[in-house]
């Protein structure tokens, strides 16, 4: 598999506090790389060294196979564009200005393609309406087209549907979906909104303490989920007796729903608990979401 960038053992200190601690990570060509972890896991630390706002305490990172101790990473970096928690925005200027400025910014000799990256973030038809007047979305989006100057293969997002309404959240993803499936370029996106990440991202790198405790990629993930039966019962009771009879590993939902977290033949199981006078009303086979497996796996790392 090809990596366009890998981290092997960065460490990045403020004092004695390690805000990065021997982390390693493998982001694939044309992935969406999906960045989870809890707020002070070091998400952003890590998204502005690799940017080049911030230097390694120790440890190597590469970028397109160039190491950040070679004096070509400027170059490498050139492949790169991002929003870090906020767009950089010029709120009095429009939004073809204000990629105008990003084009000058990184020294362009024209503005070609601009009219192509603002249809491609549906913003051409904003005219001389300044970004101050724009929506938190379209603002997204302008922060989106602002880092596609250049022509990147690789964007860094930070919280980029943080604060929008479910019709922005919408936009930003079929943005993303489109710009990696039609431009092939590979995202790194950190996000709290893990339901909405599970609908985009490719692989996930899961952060904890400075450190990647878990690299997984989408089809590794979906099959690690666990499927539970959940049953809807009239004798709570009598139902919790025979599973724990059976030893069987379930959770009491409510006082008529239990979760069972192991492959049951539900035929069996009905007919048993009939014998006991508890009737099933209904089932349902589930698997668990990503928040769940993430949350299994920090309460895990969290108690080693």
């Amino acid at each position: 598999m090809e990596y366009i960038l890998e981290a092997n053992n960065i460490e990045k200190k403020y004092g004695h506090f390690k805000a990065l601690n021997n982390l390693s990570m493998h982001i694939p060509k044309g992935a969406i790389y999906g960045l989870i972890g809890k707020n002070g896991a070091g998400k952003t630390t890590l998204i502005r060294l690799l940017c080049g706002l911030q230097k390694v305490t120790s440890g190597e990172y590469t970028i397109y196979g160039i190491s950040n101790n070679s004096r070509r990473i400027a170059q490498a970096r050139k492949r790169i564009g991002g929003i870090i928690e906020t767009p950089s925005i010029c709120s009095d200027m429009t939004a073809i200005d204000n990629l105008k400025e990003q084009y000058k910014i990184i020294g362009l000799p024209s503005f070609n393609k601009l009219n192509e990256i603002l249809k491609l973030v549906s913003l051409e038809n904003t005219g001389k309406k300044t970004a101050k007047h724009f929506s938190l979305g379209m603002k997204q989006r302008l922060g989106i087209a602002i880092s596609l100057v250049g022509n990147p293969d690789l964007l860094i997002l930070d919280e980029p549907i943080n604060g929008l309404d479910p019709e922005g959240i919408i936009e930003i993803r079929e943005l993303i979906l489109t710009l990696n499936k039609e431009k092939g370029i590979t995202f790194l996106i950190s996000s709290h909104y893990l339901d909405e990440l599970s609908k985009i991202a490719t692989c996930y790198g899961i952060i904890d303490k400075g450190r990647i405790i878990k690299e997984i990629d989408k089809d590794e993930l979906e099959q690690n989920f666990k499927i539970r039966t959940q049953i809807n019962v009239t004798n709570l009771k009598e139902c919790v007796k025979y599973l724990e009879e059976e030893n069987l590993h379930y959770k009491v939902i409510s006082n008529d729903k239990i979760d069972i977290y192991e492959k049951v033949n539900v035929s069996e199981l009905v007919i048993a608990l009939s014998k006991r006078n508890c009737i099933v009303n209904d089932f349902q086979e589930k698997g668990e979401s990503l928040e769940n497996y993430y949350l299994n796996l920090i309460g895990g790392a969290n108690n080693d």
